[in-house]
C-alpha cells in the first residue's frame, strides 16, 4: 500500500528534529452545502532542523519514531524573506 503524503503549513519549530505542520482539509456539508475547512496538525521528523516557521512541506506517513511523530518531512519550500 503506498505512503500518504499531505502538503502543509509549518506552524511550530520549537523541538529538536521535529516539525508541527498545519494541513488543511476542505469539504461540503452535507446538509447546508457549504464549504467547510478544517485543519489537523501533524508532528513531523526534520532531521536535519531545515525547515522554519511560515515554509510550505510535504510530508510523508513514516513508522512511528516517537509517541506522536508518524511522519516525516519530504520535501518543502523556504518562506521568502520580506526586505
Amino acid at each position: 500500500m503506498p505512503k500518504r503524503q499531505l502538503h502543509g503549513l509549518v506552524v511550530s519549530d520549537k523541538q529538536d528534529k521535529t516539525v508541527i505542520v498545519s494541513v488543511e482539509r476542505r469539504f461540503t456539508h452535507p446538509v447546508l452545502k457549504k464549504t467547510i475547512r478544517r485543519t489537523t496538525k501533524y508532528h513531523a521528523h526534520d532531521e536535519t532542523n531545515e525547515y522554519s516557521v511560515g515554509d510550505m512541506v510535504w510530508i510523508e506517513e513514516h513508522k512511528p519514531i516517537s509517541k506522536l511523530k508518524r511522519w516525516s518531512v519530504t520535501q518543502g519550500e523556504k518562506k521568502k524573506k520580506v526586505l
